[in-house]
């Protein structure tokens, strides 16, 4: 049995919470979101507790409805960011609406198209995006990175602020290799 599915969600102040048939509402500062439950587990509510019922057939989803079920919680009240780094001469980026364009040494500007729910800042050479949905938030993080992927050589591209880049030597020059040799 999972470790993580046996743990109480704890609804904390100023989030409310309404179980629907195989839903859950969440409701706080931040917005307001839905969770579909799915097939095999069911959730309960035990004052300011959500708890997950698992079935003997389905144990697999225990941990996993449990775990989106505390991002949804979490979510409403705090919300979720990622932070993304331009590295590159020339590169960067700027908000226009609900579009983020991006100059990331390619011939033309690139323009991705911001989804519902997410916010995004540019400030300097990071790219901060914010929103209540933790999986959305990912997402488009990692769509915004596989624009321009970072290279092992001298690192430029677009990469997450806490991420390292492996970095690879170059050509390294022979011997016998260059202006004298014939």
């Amino acid at each position: 049995m999972s470790r993580i599915g046996k743990q109480p969600v704890l609804i904390p102040d100023g989030v409310s919470v309404t179980l629907l048939q195989g839903k859950v509402q969440a409701k706080g500062p931040k917005g307001t979101l839905d969770f579909n439950i799915p097939q095999g587990c069911e959730v309960k509510q035990e004052e300011k507790k959500l708890v997950v019922v698992n079935s003997a057939s389905d144990k697999a989803k225990y941990g996993l409805t449990r775990a989106l079920l505390f991002n949804v919680i979490q979510g409403v009240k705090e919300g979720f960011t990622k932070e993304l780094e331009l590295v590159g001469v020339g590169y960067r980026g700027k908000v226009e609406g609900r579009k983020l364009v991006l100059t990331l040494g390619y011939s033309n500007p690139l323009d991705y198209l911001l989804p519902e729910g997410i916010e995004v800042k540019v400030v300097v050479n990071k790219i901060i995006i914010s929103g209540i949905d933790k999986q959305k938030v990912g997402q488009v993080a990692s769509e915004i990175r596989g624009l321009r992927l970072p290279e092992p050589y001298k690192g430029k591209g677009v990469k997450y602020v806490d991420e390292v880049i492996r970095r690879k030597a170059g050509k390294a020059m022979g011997a016998g290799a260059g202006a004298g040799a014939k």
